[in-house]
């Protein structure tokens, strides 16, 4: 799955537009490198979100084409900065 859908299904970027703009302005890394929107989302990439001065990382769980609001946070873990 493309990253930018995954960080949308997944409900860590509420639009996917948002979070296509978020690969492109380059503050979105997956293992340790820039990644583009189109990246191949696979389970147990790191991905690193930069907001501000704040920068969110988590595992990826589980990639799912669809998910309900209440599976969204089963995708992935938040690991400590």
């Amino acid at each position: 799955m493309r990253l930018d859908k995954f960080l949308k299904v997944s409900r860590v970027i509420k639009r996917r537009t948002v979070a296509n703009e978020a690969c492109d302005t380059e503050h979105v890394e997956v293992n340790g490198r820039r990644a583009k929107a189109s990246y191949d989302v696979k389970e147990g990439d790191v991905i690193a979100i930069t907001f501000g001065d704040k920068t969110m990382k988590l595992r990826v769980l589980d990639v799912k084409e669809h998910a309900a609001k209440a599976d969204a946070a089963s995708m992935y873990e938040v690991l400590p900065n």
